[in-house]
């Protein structure tokens, strides 16, 4: 095809495709898998825009993992996803306090039941807790590799009453006065990960006083915790 008639061709299905409502349009963006794809997807018009951000109103989960994804982009696409259940910001990510703050006004936040801020190394406990503070329908709760202290394992079990797991790997700021504030509070609360911590696996022990059925991982590895014989890793 000559470069005129390609013009012309493009420029009609260009047409084609702006003449869709919305509504129609919103649907089949909604069918992009990739986060990436629908990201391009919002920038090619105002249009288009508000078309993705009505697919993210009907979505469960969102991942912006391995995305290079800022604060206000994510804050503006988390407040769309009216719908949202499972959020996903981990490694990747440019998010600081300033976007889980931004992103914790979102409507959503209070019916999340899962949320991973796995190797986020731009955030501190002043967006943390205020991100699960409003999260209280959550549970399950990645802040592994994050360098999280206290405050926001106080905050986890002030809010996080129906809380089933949490994944601390590595989270070498955290002390076993947070991990006993957790334990006490969350008594839903079925596996936790400790792997990579600087708690001592003896002082573990006490957590099993406070709920005996508790699975306490290691990284890969589940700590076989005895009260009367101390501590064993399998």
């Amino acid at each position: 095809m000559d470069p005129e008639k390609q013009r012309q061709h493009d420029g009609a299905v260009e047409a084609d495709i702006e003449r869709l409502p919305v509504d129609l349009l919103a649907h089949i963006l909604s069918l992009l898998s990739p986060f990436r794809d629908l990201s391009m997807a919002g920038g090619v018009s105002r249009r288009w825009r508000w078309a993705v951000e009505r697919s993210l109103a009907s979505r469960r989960r969102l991942s912006f993992a391995g995305q290079r994804t800022g604060d206000d982009t994510a804050a503006r696409l988390v407040r769309a996803a009216v719908n949202l259940r499972d959020l996903d910001i981990c490694w990747g990510c440019r998010i600081t306090d300033d976007g889980l703050i931004k992103i914790s006004s979102a409507d959503c936040v209070g019916n999340l039941t899962s949320i991973s801020l796995w190797g986020l190394a731009g955030i501190t406990d002043k967006g943390v807790v205020r991100l699960v503070s409003r999260a209280y329908s959550l549970q399950h709760l990645n802040i592994g590799g994050t360098f999280i202290t206290d405050e926001s394992l106080y905050a986890v079990a002030n809010s996080c009453a129906n809380l089933k797991s949490i994944i601390l790997w590595s989270c070498r700021h955290v002390t076993e006065g947070g991990l006993v504030a957790l334990v006490n509070k969350c008594r839903r609360l079925e596996c936790i990960n400790v792997g990579g911590m600087r708690v001592p696996p003896e002082s573990l022990v006490g957590l099993l006083s406070i709920s005996p059925a508790l699975e306490i991982r290691s990284t890969a590895r589940i700590l076989n915790l005895n009260l009367n014989a101390g501590v064993q890793v399998s």
